[in-house]
């Protein structure tokens, strides 16, 4: 891996950091908000310091996507302990994406603000705390709430991750960082369900939470010593509060919502919940249209080739966690496979994505990414579809093609996709720009799941099926909506 060598005006970055700290100020002009402070001259680490920077950043965002699954597996054995109800211990999993979800945005916002290694930092001990609490809790209401304090972690760490990407790498080489990142993100997803199924044959459930704790603080002393700090800052920006307040209710009321609906609650609750939702997003995004620096970036979202990746982003998660929810019922129930059969095949999935979302990182530059993202996007679509029609006589080869097809697909688009996002936000609106990517793509997921808990209700044992025809569907629109990207102005940072 080579790394540019010829920035001799930034040792390690240290030009830049101190000019963020406002030693060496470049003022920029006025932006409405105040004024941009820093070196925008900023062109990433150099070795050996960016290896161990990215290690640390590998390390928090590993840690924060594997408890969204790790106890998944384990829900039954959690429930039996702690002696509840099975759809009582669903909240031991809701409660942490749903509080990921409600602080993405504000902690976005806070990272532009504070410097986003300092939002990581203090990411990382909430959730390492957070992990040793849910490790010690001895009944289910404290094992929530230890969930709700760990995601609070979690959802900081999401927030700056690829912000921080964004200030190791040097700009030339910023789609092999994201490309990397891709693949931690697919790692911690292949790795969830079989790491908690090897911690349970060998020790109770705390330790599914405990074996962070070890990890967390090894992360924590990395990270500060080798993180940049923020190299652009605007003056006289303030945190508000009650922005941040309405930005979470809007999230919450949304994915309760969504929730609600595809697990037959009742529809008077349903429709409260809407009214709710409607007024509360009216008074947020009224509040956000008058601000310079909304933490919901309508000014970012104002440039086509951000919206544009926004959306293609959202259809393609959406479309992803349709496949990996539905996949897993219909291998049980069409083929007949076991958990640990089912568990192997849909490995292949995730797993092709850690070869290809690095290859696809690196022709960033050469190729343009709505045309690798539009061709990654048809890939998958295929993919879904063939699954989809799959006949009954395909067997265990035909099958991890058709999934390996859905993984390689998603992993040329992703890491193409990321880099068009970021590049199109200028260096001090990094973080919302960050945030917004973390936002869709949970956004596309929790969608994804509930329409497959949707389509059981509609469809019952033909939902799998149904689910892969939808997307397929999704697939096909995020990349027509990829290759819309093409007639718009590219960043220079691409």
């Amino acid at each position: 891996m080579r790394f540019r060598n010829d920035l001799k005006d930034f040792p390690e970055g240290e030009k830049a950091e101190k000019g963020a700290a406002g030693k060496n100020p470049a003022l920029a002009p006025e932006t409405g908000g105040g004024q941009v402070v820093g070196d925008t001259h900023w062109d990433g680490l150099h070795r050996p310091r960016i290896y161990y920077a990215m290690f640390a950043t590998f390390c928090g965002l590993f840690l924060s996507v594997i408890d969204g699954t790790i106890c998944n597996v384990a829900l039954p054995h959690i429930a039996g302990e702690l002696q509840v109800a099975s759809s009582d211990s669903i909240w031991i999993v809701n409660a942490f994406q749903l509080v990921v979800m409600m602080a993405l945005l504000p902690f976005a916002s806070l990272g532009e603000l504070m410097g986003y290694k300092q939002v990581y930092l203090r990411g990382i001990l909430v959730f390492t705390l957070g992990s040793l609490f849910c490790a010690l809790s001895g009944n289910l209401p404290l094992l929530v709430l230890s969930r709700v304090f760990q995601g609070v972690g979690a959802a900081m760490i999401m927030s700056v991750n690829t912000s921080v990407v964004k200030l190791i790498y040097p700009r030339r080489h910023l789609g092999r960082g994201l490309g990397l990142n891709a693949t931690v993100v697919a790692l911690a997803s292949v790795t969830g369900p079989s790491l908690a199924a090897a911690i349970l044959s060998v020790a109770p459930w705390p330790w599914l939470f405990a074996v962070n704790v070890p990890v967390g603080i090894v992360t924590f002393f990395m990270a500060r010593k080798y993180l940049p700090d923020n190299p652009v800052k605007v003056a006289g920006r303030r945190f508000d509060l009650r922005e941040a307040l309405l930005n979470a209710a809007t999230f919450g009321l949304f994915i309760g919502c969504v929730e609600a609906y595809s697990h037959d609650v009742p529809g008077v609750f349903v429709l409260l919940g809407l009214a709710a939702l409607a007024a509360t997003a009216y008074f947020y995004v009224r509040m956000q249209l008058g601000k310079p620096y909304p933490m919901l970036p309508f000014d970012l979202l104002r440039i086509p080739i951000f919206t544009t990746s926004v959306a293609t982003s959202i259809l393609s998660f959406t479309a992803q966690m349709l496949g990996m929810v539905a996949v897993p019922f219909m291998l049980a129930t069409t083929f007949g496979y076991d958990a640990v059969a089912t568990g192997l095949l849909m490995t292949s999935w995730p797993l092709v994505i850690v070869f290809v979302a690095p290859a696809a990182g690196s022709l960033i530059g050469r190729v343009h990414p709505g045309i690798l993202g539009g061709a990654g996007l048809l890939l998958m679509g295929a993919g879904c579809l063939s699954l989809a029609f799959v006949p009954r006589d395909a067997g265990h080869l035909g099958i991890v093609l058709r999934l390996m097809m859905c993984g390689a697909g998603f992993g040329m688009f992703q890491s193409p996709n990321n880099h068009l996002l970021l590049s199109s936000a200028s260096p001090q609106r990094a973080g919302s720009a960050g945030g917004m990517l973390a936002t869709a793509r949970l956004t596309g997921q929790t969608m994804g799941a509930a329409l497959v808990a949707l389509m059981f209700h509609l469809f019952g044992d033909s939902a799998p099926h149904d689910a892969m025809l939808l997307a397929g569907v999704l697939a096909f629109c995020g990349a027509v909506c990829s290759c819309c990207r093409l007639k718009e102005h590219m960043p220079s940072a691409c």
